[in-house]
């Protein structure tokens, strides 16, 4: 019996250790590796500013172990703002209150900023569109826009939400948007799967007089539902990229877009849809190219009868590869589950293999951050030492812009004090295209081949232009070499150092 016990034991461990190098061999050089810090759930409500900016300290510190490169930070829940904004109150999310500014004063959209682009890492602003109050909110400001213009929200389940049929609406958004991008440094802005409301039973969307006296010569409500939302998402892209070309729009919608009953090119799937239920056509925004990534929130364990998860990053890996495709993962729910064809293990090893064998799929946002901070059933473990145990560069949007920037210059190491520092020049730019924001830093050992496809070899992803050195006894040439990323991440020519150290 202990023999037994014993061969298990081995074989879950040589399995275990299989697993662990061929998920470190797997891993990409390009991948979105996300994560939602989000205040809708009060973490952060009326924390103060210190306490705030310690816990994100934290929260920051511990997702870059984990090997995230992208923080979603929720600036604007309910048509309010977590940042200094002159069209909308500051959140009751941040202060307690809504129209109270933090004290002492604090901008957190400009300081994430700051920090995330300390780390390597892209912000992206994540708005809410049209979600003008949240059921637990009692106390509107006086410049809210549900108290100056009662007329542009109807209530729904507690909430109010801006009506999408009516085009002043569109465009109070949209400003809302050019407003963060045109005065804050993001990468990108980002909004998740709120457009009309979801069904509630009992309740209906008082729309019927709006699309009685402004139908747009569209005979079926909800077509003129779904042709609201489409003019808002085309609008909507447009104004960013007109404001700031590089910065990326992104969507997280429902993870079902529509059931195989409802329509042919349906998933097998029985729960509720984009399409259908919260008028929201997302494989027109990506085939139409409103939208630069798409992260679907597949938050389900795989095996779940309603919506299976393997059956779901399948049908969108099919469906959905005309932009970016990133998967919104449910922390939880992973670890919670176990494996069905390893019930020794949770489920992300086996989310993780679907990820490598899709072609489409090009990385993950974790719901939500802190779940992975808190290392819920070791998820956060798993990433730094395993599937996200290397740095990694954002994916490739050429349709963007796919030029990549001039090499660095003048690679140079010198004492500093005690530090032994390796510093380069920046390469000129002539537009914002050529604009360097980063540089990755990769070392190689005596003799080993320089190949910079390999992201092991990665030793820093940095906005300065200079790196401290590992300094020993000066006797072994390593060589280092220097690549400049501009606003989209396209890498320039490799410059190499040979380096004593």
């Amino acid at each position: 019996m202990i023999q037994e016990d014993m061969r298990k034991i081995l074989v879950l461990l040589i399995a275990g250790m299989w697993m662990t190098a061929l998920s470190a061999s797997a891993q990409m050089k390009r991948e979105f590796r996300g994560a939602w810090i989000q205040c809708v759930n009060g973490q952060f409500q009326g924390m103060g500013t210190q306490k705030m900016q310690q816990t994100l300290t934290y929260q920051l510190d511990e997702l870059m172990k984990d090997g995230v490169n992208v923080i979603i930070f929720q600036v604007r829940p309910e048509c309010d703002a977590l940042y200094e904004s002159k069209l909308e109150p500051w959140s009751r999310f941040l202060t307690g209150t809504q129209g109270v500014a933090p004290s002492p004063y604090w901008d957190p959209l400009a300081w994430m900023i700051t920090e995330c682009h300390k780390r390597g890492m892209e912000l992206h602003a994540w708005i809410n569109p049209y979600r003008a109050k949240t059921k637990t909110t009692r106390q509107l400001a006086r410049n809210h826009i549900a108290v100056r213009k009662p007329s542009s929200c109807f209530s729904y389940d507690g909430q109010f939400i801006l009506n999408p049929g009516i085009p002043e609406n569109r465009d109070y958004i949209c400003e809302v948007a050019k407003d963060i991008v045109s005065r804050y440094d993001v990468d990108g802005i980002h909004m998740d799967d709120y457009f009309y409301p979801y069904p509630v039973k009992g309740e209906s969307i008082p729309d019927d007089e709006l699309f009685y006296d402004h139908p747009n010569g569209i005979k079926n409500q909800q077509d003129w539902r779904r042709y609201n939302v489409n003019l808002f998402i085309e609008q909507f892209y447009k104004t960013v990229h007109e404001t700031k070309p590089w910065v990326k729009v992104g969507i997280s919608p429902f993870g079902i877009y529509r059931n195989k009953k409802s329509s042919p090119v349906g998933s097998n799937t029985n729960g509720l849809q984009n399409y259908d239920d919260l008028y929201a056509d997302v494989l027109l925004w990506v085939n139409n190219g409103w939208l630069d990534y798409c992260v679907p929130q597949i938050y389900w364990e795989i095996g779940n009868k309603a919506a299976d998860y393997e059956t779901l990053i399948k049908w969108w890996n099919q469906y959905a590869g005309a932009r970016p495709l990133v998967i919104g993962e449910d922390v939880e729910r992973t670890v919670k589950h176990a494996d069905l064809r390893n019930p020794q293990s949770h489920q992300l090893p086996a989310k993780m293999a679907l990820h490598h064998q899709l072609p489409n799929v090009k990385g993950s946002v974790l719901w939500y951050a802190k779940a992975a901070v808190d290392n819920v059933g070791n998820y956060g473990t798993s990433l730094r030492n395993v599937y996200w145990k290397y740095p990694a560069l954002q994916p490739e949007m050429t349709f963007i812009d796919g030029k990549a920037p001039q090499k660095v210059k003048k690679l140079k190491p010198m004492w500093m004090g005690e530090d032994y520092v390796l510093f380069w020049t920046a390469p000129k730019s002539k537009n914002w295209g050529d604009e360097v924001v980063k540089y990755v830093v990769y070392r190689f050992a005596p003799g080993e081949t320089v190949n910079t496809d390999d992201p092991s070899k990665i030793y820093a992803i940095t906005n300065q232009p200079f790196v401290k050195l590992p300094y020993q006894r000066g006797t072994e040439k390593w060589v280092y070499a220097v690549t400049a990323l501009d606003r989209m991440q396209n890498e320039s020519k490799v410059v190499k150092k040979k380096i004593k150290l």
